[in-house]
């Protein structure tokens, strides 16, 4: 079984959030556990914890539906000094709230060069900086999400991806998490039947199946191989609705939360209601 969702919004406070989800019918959800555009947020009020897991339990959300996004500004592969320390504090403040929260992973995007450094010692200080992470945490796996290739972001090859993950001591705590648009973006032709099988087949291949820890369902507003990451409603984009279908009867990636990031949130529901009705019929 997979379990649709949506990103909530986190404010009131992250208690909210699992309402939120549970409003529309989702079975899954994801939200920012701090300020995604901040290093630092305030404490995670114990309070509020205990709430976001009541409203969890009340729901149904075990930790294998949800699927908390780190900060946007955090850059485990920063060339600057600063920076590296900033976001490797910052990642590590994330993976504490998550483990506050119940829950048992972590989303984020790896890493970029700004042209500062090569490509491969980039990819070294990311692995270096998920393991500086995971030796001072417990309990929360760090799942590295694909990117469109933009700018000088890394991690939009799935070689990359092994690369990075080859890097990581413990490999019981590192996974990933698929964007549709992003590897869309990034040039894996998802779209089409056979574009579709061989993402896959290279993903099984170099990283497993056994690694997968999240979707993220976006449709992409820019072509195949463009490296722009712009998302798109469901089946209103580049990639179509047909490779959605062929994601939700695709057996080898059950049991993990895959997440709505579409630009319309006034879509969500019939979205949600959509995916989810593909599933059930399938188990039918």
């Amino acid at each position: 079984m997979k379990y649709i969702g949506i990103h909530t919004d986190s404010t009131p406070d992250l208690s909210t959030a699992p309402l939120q989800a549970a409003a529309l019918g989702a079975r899954a959800f994801a939200f920012n556990a701090m300020d995604p555009s901040r290093w630092k947020s305030a404490p995670l009020d114990e309070d509020v914890a205990a709430r976001f897991r009541d409203n969890c339990a009340l729901h149904g959300f075990t930790a294998r539906q949800v699927l908390p996004h780190a900060a946007f500004v955090i850059n485990l592969g920063s060339p600057d000094a600063r920076k590296l320390k900033l976001s490797r504090m910052a990642m590590t403040d994330e993976m504490t709230r998550v483990r506050m929260l119940g829950l048992d992973r972590l989303n984020f995007h790896p890493g970029a060069h700004l042209k500062q450094m090569s490509e491969d010692d980039c990819l070294t200080r990311i692995a270096e900086s998920i393991n500086i992470v995971l030796d001072s945490t417990e309990g929360v796996t760090a799942v590295i999400e694909n990117t469109a290739g933009q700018g000088s972001n890394l991690g939009y090859s799935l070689e990359q991806i092994a690369r990075i993950i080859e890097g990581v001591k413990d490999q019981s705590r590192v996974g990933v998490c698929i964007d549709t648009a992003h590897g869309y973006a990034a040039g894996y032709d998802i779209a089409s039947p056979e574009g579709y099988d061989s993402m896959w087949a290279d993903f099984d291949r170099l990283i497993g199946f056994g690694k997968l820890r999240g979707l993220h369902l976006n449709d992409s507003m820019r072509p195949l191989g463009s490296r722009i990451d712009r998302h798109a409603p469901i089946g209103l984009g580049e990639i179509g609705a047909d490779a959605f279908d062929r994601l939700m009867l695709d057996p080898r990636i059950d049991e993990i939360p895959c997440i709505l990031e579409t630009p319309d949130p006034a879509r969500w529901q019939e979205e949600v209601a959509h995916l989810q009705s593909l599933i059930e019929n399938n188990y039918k």
